[in-house]
């Protein structure tokens, strides 16, 4: 197996170690790529595609999280198809379920609302589906609100990668799927939850957040998960 790997991101040469991603090859060198179900310390599903790059000689656009580097491969993370693209996936996020900043508590500290913000969303193009979920707040401590979800699975991938609990999971299919706990039981009385509240600092929007938080003020730890992670790989 080759110890390097040479590839171009935006024309830049660069040198990549075999078995990285493409999104890997691109934070280590500072080049920005859109993403919102991905988060470092966790396993890449590639979920949201807002992360999708162009790739020479490929016919298809690549989810950046997921996309292992090869050797002379050219990528592209910028350009006015991928930004179009970006924006018609984070419009179709916005409508597919209620996303009122002005009266979310994680308005000011929601990567999806940066991420409308940074890629110029000021409207949406596209039927507001607004499908009416039960607010679960029967935790002593945390409320789950399927309405702001966007299905990044990042609560479900921390509770069984980091945790090891295996709480959370999906129910259902297209605009009627929902994040649940166990067996859909209500999540103040799930047997497995610990109470740790990694699922709540994993979540990039206010669909998990903390009792007792009134509107914008939700604050999560940005290096929480990649810090655990860490600690768990060198076996502290």
């Amino acid at each position: 197996m080759k110890e390097s790997i040479k590839l171009t991101i935006n024309e830049q040469a660069l040198t990549a170690k075999p078995g990285q991603t493409i999104l890997d090859v691109a934070w280590a060198n500072d080049i920005d790529i859109p993403r919102l179900c991905y988060l470092k310390g966790l396993s890449g599903v590639g979920a949201c595609r807002l992360c999708m790059v162009e790739v020479r000689g490929v016919p298809r656009l690549l989810a950046a999280c997921v996309a292992r580097v090869t050797d002379g491969m050219e990528v592209i993370t910028d350009s006015p198809k991928l930004k179009s693209y970006r924006k018609m996936v984070l419009e179709l996020l916005l409508a597919e379920r209620n996303h009122i900043c002005a009266f979310c508590v994680a308005s000011g500290n929601c990567e999806l609302q940066d991420l409308a913000q940074s890629l110029g969303v000021t409207h949406v193009r596209y039927p507001y589906r607004f499908p009416n979920f039960k607010v679960d707040a029967s935790h002593d401590r945390f409320v789950h609100d399927p309405n702001r979800c966007v299905l990044c699975t990042r609560c479900l991938r921390t509770c069984e990668e980091i945790e090891g609990a295996r709480t959370w999971n999906v129910r259902g299919r297209g605009i009627h799927s929902v994040m649940i706990t166990d067996l859909n039981q209500p999540w103040g009385e799930s047997p497995t939850c610990t109470t740790c509240g990694k699922c709540v600092q994993a979540c990039p929007t206010g669909a998990l957040v903390e009792k007792g938080r009134a509107t914008g003020e939700m604050t999560r730890t940005g290096n929480l998960l990649p810090k655990l992670t860490s600690m768990r790989e060198s076996g502290r």
